[in-house]
């Protein structure tokens, strides 16, 4: 469901006055956890990159309003393995996904850089907001077990409000909540396209951390790049504050 971008009136100034940050495979090596939980079910992670694109299909099925979140892992595992060649039941679906969700929330942690980076934020003042393409319970229930939440002004997470990125209304809804206008904005995240490209395609300033480091490719224009949080502190000070100054 897609609705309206909110409406700021408060003049741009400039300034970077408010961080957003994506959660997983920004703070959250969601993505070493989940190699681990697929390893556990089905013997190891070669599939890794099958199960990545069966998952944004049921993601995006269920984010539409298709399928609720636990009928959406369900039916994803099963089609995952029926694309291996496996044909099960969806009771033996069920089974095996809980057994996968037990070894992944067990095994979530935080990249080394994120709570100095989360520290840093806290101390200079600046509001911080979460945006995240995820359901919301199983979402919150990370941000609290990592102890996350403690840093956050806002959490917006795509189940909830509606729609997710890259669409601008759930980058506008953060700023809304956190009082400044996108133009005064940063957002951090992984994703070229989803984060950085839609940030920036919604009057904010897109960054893009990329954990694999230098592809040989060219950045999009209007965008920034980090290979890791700890270059977030001197990108802000010295090139995004500015940059429209």
């Amino acid at each position: 469901m897609t609705t309206a971008s909110p409406t700021f009136t408060r003049k741009r100034t400039g300034e970077i006055r408010a961080v957003c940050l994506d959660v997983d495979d920004t703070l959250v090596d969601y993505s070493s956890s989940s190699r681990a939980a697929l390893a556990s079910m089905v013997g190891n992670a070669d599939a890794w990159s099958l199960w990545q694109r069966i998952t944004d299909d049921h993601v995006s099925r269920q984010l539409a309003g298709e399928l609720q979140y636990e009928q959406m892992r369900n039916i994803r595992t099963q089609a995952f393995f029926a694309a291996l060649g496996e044909d099960l039941s969806l009771g033996e679906a069920t089974r095996r996904e809980l057994g996968r969700q037990e070894v992944l929330s067990s095994s979530w942690c935080l990249f080394p850089d994120a709570i100095p980076m989360l520290d840093w934020l806290r101390a200079t003042g600046l509001p911080i907001a979460a945006i995240s393409n995820a359901s919301g319970r199983h979402q919150r229930m990370k941000i609290a077990q990592l102890g996350l939440a403690e840093y956050f002004d806002a959490v917006l997470i795509a189940g909830e409000v509606g729609c997710a990125k890259p669409d601008r209304v759930i980058f506008h809804t953060a700023c809304l909540a956190l009082g400044v206008p996108p133009g005064d904005t940063v957002h951090v995240g992984d994703r070229l396209h989803a984060d950085a490209i839609g940030a920036r395609d919604a009057g904010m300033h897109g960054v893009w951390i990329n954990r694999v480091g230098p592809t040989g490719g060219t950045l999009p224009a209007g965008l920034s790049s980090i290979e890791t949080l700890a270059e977030l502190p001197e990108l802000l000070v010295c090139e995004l504050s500015t940059a429209h100054a």
